[in-house]
């Protein structure tokens, strides 16, 4: 039963590192808490949901982040560009308002009703592991969240396009100066940042309901990550999305009563210890 659990965990930690390290790049760039990161999920598992229903899912896997892609450039084309001398309750309550709305038109173009993506075939089977049964599509989900984090680590450090990304989260204004284009950078982040978003909802898709408000638990549990990580460090996003899945589970089974707070409780304790995160606030 253990060891369930801690896989359990294990896979929601992936699916969090996938979604939360998408909202860390973006507050990293643009100082931009943004409400709307679930609802570009929840729009990445829809289109998935609808691709898959004409194709197949490995197409939708493709598709659905590209897709979450244009829509982030042109998000922060006509709303981040635009408001990044706002204040930042400006900004928040605009991201909120968004969210809103993408849950309407999502319940007006596919419906009010649960819908559920199958389990590609290729990966419909059990694999036996220290005498427990572990579907392969959640080994899988692991595989992705591992990739993702492996992928952004080492772009953001030893690529030029990387080199950029970190020096204009520290100082956008010297970074522009330097001949860098911050703004088309910027598109691209948030760009990458709502394709991390939709693979997230992609990848949860076969394991989770998709209904109109799906987003709400994921983006609640991905605020928690990136302030307990440190707001803007992908590292600790990282390691706070595991610990995080693995409390979740865990605390599913031997904490019930509690299970809805630990997630804050944990939050709270961290803030106390450390303010800037475990990680301290940078990208």
């Amino acid at each position: 039963m253990l060891t369930i659990n801690l896989f359990n965990g294990l896979v929601y930690g992936a699916l969090l590192i996938i979604m939360s390290s998408g909202l860390a790049l973006i507050y990293g760039l643009r100082r931009v808490v943004n409400f709307a990161h679930g609802a570009l999920y929840m729009l990445g598992a829809y289109i998935a949901f609808t691709v898959a229903t004409h194709s197949n899912f490995w197409v939708a896997l493709v598709v659905a982040p590209l897709v979450m892609a244009v829509v982030g450039v042109l998000l922060d084309r006509y709303g981040f560009r635009l408001l990044q001398d706002r204040e930042p309750l400006n900004v928040m309550l605009v991201t909120f308002g968004l969210l809103l709305i993408l849950e309407d038109l999502v319940a007006f173009v596919w419906g009010k009703g649960n819908h559920s993506l199958f389990t590609p075939e290729l990966l419909n089977f059990s694999v036996s592991l220290f005498g427990e049964s572990l579907p392969a599509y959640r080994i899988g989900v692991i595989v992705v969240g591992a990739a993702v984090a492996l992928g952004l680590t080492l772009w953001l450090r030893y690529s030029r396009i990387g080199l950029f990304v970190r020096a204009a989260s520290t100082d956008p204004v010297t970074t522009s100066m330097q001949g860098v284009n911050t703004d088309t950078l910027s598109a691209a982040v948030v760009g990458l940042g709502a394709a991390l978003a939709g693979l997230a909802g992609v990848v949860a898709a076969p394991f989770l309901s998709l209904s109109p408000h799906m987003s709400s638990d994921v983006l609640i549990d991905s605020f928690v990550v990136v302030v307990i990580g440190g707001l803007g460090s992908l590292a600790g996003a990282f390691i706070a999305a595991l610990l995080l899945g693995m409390m979740q589970a865990i605390g599913a089974v031997y904490l019930p009563q509690m299970s809805v707070l630990l997630p804050f409780l944990f939050m709270i304790a961290v803030l106390v210890w450390k303010p800037s995160g475990l990680a301290g606030s940078r990208t």
